[in-house]
């Protein structure tokens, strides 16, 4: 049976990549590599993580645009710039808690 690592990043965090550069705040979580084979052999198999380990959906930004990031966590660090993300969606799930995001409250109807 293989062991499932605890996450080391947690929803709301701001993390960049530790070779690209870009950065993001977390949103969901993957336990273990969970995108289609596709995609996963499409990186360089030099470069390629290994899919037993937690993978992270982010509301990432670079110099120039802003996109969704789907990344294992032994490519991300936390990012202790303090700057805010700007990618538009974090507003619509996140208030800002300091450097990093809580997720907004639920609204009731």
């Amino acid at each position: 049976m293989k062991k499932i690592r605890t996450a080391k990043f947690q929803i709301g965090q701001v993390v960049r990549h530790r070779v690209y550069p870009f950065r993001g705040v977390v949103f969901d979580i993957d336990p273990v590599f969970a995108n289609t084979e596709e995609w996963y052999q499409s990186i360089p198999a030099e470069v390629r993580p290994h899919k037993n380990q937690p993978f992270y959906h982010l509301f990432a930004e670079n110099d120039e645009t802003e996109y969704i990031a789907y990344v294992s966590e032994q490519n991300l660090l936390a990012d202790t710039s303090g700057e805010p993300v700007r990618h538009p969606q974090v507003a619509e799930a996140f208030v800002r808690d300091g450097k990093n995001y809580r997720p907004r409250a639920a609204t009731r109807h």
